[in-house]
């Protein structure tokens, strides 16, 4: 069970244009920002690690098999980490973080964190009750207040690749543009 703002469904996701690497994408019209939090480079090498493994396991099979399954194992790491790579998107209304979204109304401050302070957020000094939206890839994370008496997390606490822009685009009141 999660947030009360959270869709049992996925929401509907914008146009995505990722650019490679960098897990952001232009913001569209109405966005604020936009950031795909895609796993980080050594992560990456996961996908071909693995396929390489299995490759040498299936090798008394033959060549054909080791590209089959070297091809298969790598297409379907490199697929699942992608999946599990969150938007986040903060638009003039609400924010959205994965499949999760809040109206902006409801949320209070908005900070971000990184290196060493970042670890901490998601360590010593988390709240249990806290919505997560976390990601060990991403090494930076933002938490932003929640302010609605009736939502049983005090702040949500999402990865981002880039915390002071989130939490700038957070701070961001709606009228300012």
């Amino acid at each position: 069970m999660g947030p009360p703002h959270e869709d049992a469904a996925p929401s509907p996701e914008p146009a995505d244009a990722t650019a490679p690497g960098g897990g952001t994408g232009p913001v569209e019209p109405g966005e604020v920002h936009r950031e795909r939090v895609l796993p980080s480079a050594g992560t990456w090498v996961a996908a071909p690690a693995l396929a390489a493994l299995t490759g040498l396991a299936v090798a008394p099979l033959g060549a054909g098999a080791v590209v089959a399954a070297v091809l298969a194992v790598g297409g379907v790491v490199a697929l699942l980490l992608r999946l599990a790579s969150p938007l986040v998107v903060v638009t003039r209304d609400e924010l959205v973080a994965g499949r999760a979204h809040i109206p902006r109304s409801l949320l209070g401050a908005a900070t971000g964190y990184d290196g060493e302070d970042a670890r901490r957020q998601r360590g010593p000094a988390l709240d249990a009750r806290a919505f997560l939206v976390m990601r060990g890839w991403a090494d930076g994370v933002v938490r932003v207040e929640v302010l609605d008496p009736d939502d049983p997390a005090p702040y949500w606490l999402v990865s981002t690749h880039r915390p002071a822009d989130l939490a700038r685009a957070l701070q961001r009141r709606p009228a300012d543009g």
